[in-house]
């Protein structure tokens, strides 16, 4: 079946009246129903439908190749209602709007309320939305048609419709009127188009059709009074006509193969876009797997920074129980032997430590790899016996390394607040670009941003803070509060219960307290 552009070409080319009726089929009913919101008169909507398709059949030759022709009717539709409205006077308008109100009354109550502000709602829109509302619930075209006719894919055009409609909405709310997205899109559906009476399309086609004729009349009396003229006018004509068909026969095939390179770049067009934006996200990907691996390389670069000091410590306690032993008499020998073995035992236990967080996979957390081999020094002091030893031992060494990362957060948001005013981020993520070392984005995701009452029993100064969302084990960890200058941590089990998640407005209040740590058990405890 072809489309509008066709038959508008076919019309053009050569007067088809069996292309002007296809294209007033296609269209009465769209702008009927339109003529007749404006006008509020059957009568003066066939006169006003009449006149649209007059216009047509007159313009059908200067129309542009990506006209959609929906659009173009409805537009001239609206601008010849306003005409008629004004050469009718207002009595004549309020009697027939008396008399056909209760006719025209839809049986809806929705439609009731948006009939009246429809078309004006329809010229708040911009050419491209109103396209798409046209064609999706005017003319009841698929998305992909839609697609089509907006040169787009079929999900551009579902977002462009979705969007159109929802400003309608807005449009409505504004006004008074409040109704759904779904149920503005069922009742357009349902009442925007109303079918046009019997026998109008047939009248419109006869009237352009009597129009056509009338042109070539017009042209054969023209040709009469050519005859009549004198021999050298006549051959002066006949070099002008045959000048002007050769050159409108070369216009029209030049203009039918910009036309058919025009439309071989929309379909070319519609696949690059879909590729451009699958590389976007690959590249988006690309980039964030980049930065996750530059961060593990990160973290690797820092604890092998660390093993030469690990191994010279080592190193030191083994030269130090050799000398001693060398100093002392035999008999001292066999009493300072355990400190070689103390040292051994100290290995041992974070060899152990280590073993035991692997075979724990709730126990880790992604700012584990900011430890450094004295942080694992630090906690495998103690004793290594029980179940309890070892819980008390990871939470110690979650605390050392969330103290690690947050000082990495404390640094990006005094950063982030000089460059701001002192207004406080809405999310986390916005600290990226303002910290030394990319920020990883698992470790991210266990820390928000709350009120400063979240945790009362640590007063930081301001509004908002830096905290944890949950602990890995609630009996022995920390919550860990960072404000604008100062820090602090207290013990989960004093935390209230706040299910709600809190926001921040954009440009939100920025707080006077400030990031840091301090550790802290039972009630809280504040360092400034």
């Amino acid at each position: 079946m072809a489309n509008d552009l066709e038959l508008l070409q076919q019309y053009a080319r050569s007067g088809s009246e069996e292309a002007f009726a296809a294209l007033v089929q296609g269209h009465l009913n769209l702008v009927y129903s339109a003529a007749l919101r404006q006008v509020r008169s059957p009568q003066l909507a066939e006169e006003i439908a009449q006149s649209v398709f007059s216009d047509l059949a007159q313009e059908a030759r200067k129309l542009k190749p990506d006209t959609v022709l929906s659009a173009w009717l409805y537009q001239v539709t609206r601008r010849t209602a306003v005409d008629v409205i004004r050469r009718e006077s207002r009595r004549q308008f309020r009697e027939r709007l008396a008399v056909e109100m209760s006719d025209m009354n839809s049986n809806s109550s929705e439609w009731t309320q948006i009939e009246p502000l429809l078309d004006e709602a329809m010229e708040a829109l911009d050419q491209t939305d109103r396209c798409a509302i046209l064609l999706r619930y005017f003319e009841n075209k698929s998305l992909r048609e839609v697609g089509q006719h907006l040169c787009t894919s079929e999900d551009a055009a579902q977002k462009r419709v979705s969007r159109a409609v929802e400003r309608l909405r807005e449009f409505y709310a504004k006004r008074g009127v409040a109704v759904g997205a779904s149920g503005l899109t069922a009742v357009l559906t349902s009442n925007a188009v109303q079918a046009a009476p019997v026998g109008l399309g047939l009248r419109i086609s006869a009237n352009a059709a009597l129009s056509a004729a009338a042109l070539h009349q017009a042209g054969a009396v023209q040709l009469t009074q050519t005859l009549a003229m004198t021999t050298m006018q006549k051959t002066l004509v006949a070099v002008t006509l045959t000048a002007a068909v050769g050159t409108g026969i070369y216009e029209a095939r030049r203009i039918a193969h910009l036309k058919q390179e025009i439309q071989a770049l929309h379909q070319q067009r519609a696949p690059l876009s879909e590729q451009v934006g699958q590389l976007r996200e690959e590249r988006d990907e690309t980039k964030r797997q980049l930065a996750m691996a530059q961060q593990e390389v990160e973290g690797l670069r820092r604890a092998t920074a660390e093993l030469p000091k690990l191994r010279g410590e080592v190193l030191r306690l083994r030269t130090d129980a050799q000398e001693q032993a060398r100093s002392r008499p035999a008999d001292d020998k066999m009493q300072n032997a355990p400190t070689e073995a103390a040292a051994k035992s100290w290995l041992s236990r974070v060899n152990l430590l280590k073993q035991h967080l692997e075979q724990a996979p709730g126990a880790r957390i992604p700012e584990l790899k900011f430890l450094t081999e004295e942080d694992w020094l630090d906690v495998a002091r103690d004793r290594l016996d029980t179940d309890i030893d070892y819980r008390m031992a990871l939470s110690r060494l979650r605390g050392a390394a969330e103290r690690r990362f947050g000082s990495v957060l404390q640094a990006a948001l005094k950063q982030y607040q000089q460059a701001n005013q002192s207004q406080w981020p809405t999310d986390l993520s916005q600290l990226q670009p303002f910290s030394e070392s990319p920020l990883d984005a698992a470790a991210l995701q266990r820390w928000e941003i709350a009120p400063a009452e979240r945790v009362p029993n640590v007063r930081l100064g301001g509004d908002w803070i830096l905290t944890q969302k949950a602990p890995v084990d609630e009996e022995y960890d920390q919550i860990l509060v960072y404000g604008s200058s100062g820090n602090g941590s207290t013990g989960f089990r004093t935390r209230p219960a706040a299910s709600e998640k809190w926001e921040l407005a954009p440009g939100g209040a920025g707080g006077t307290g400030g990031p840091g740590l301090a550790p802290a058990t039972g009630a809280g405890q504040t360092n400034r």
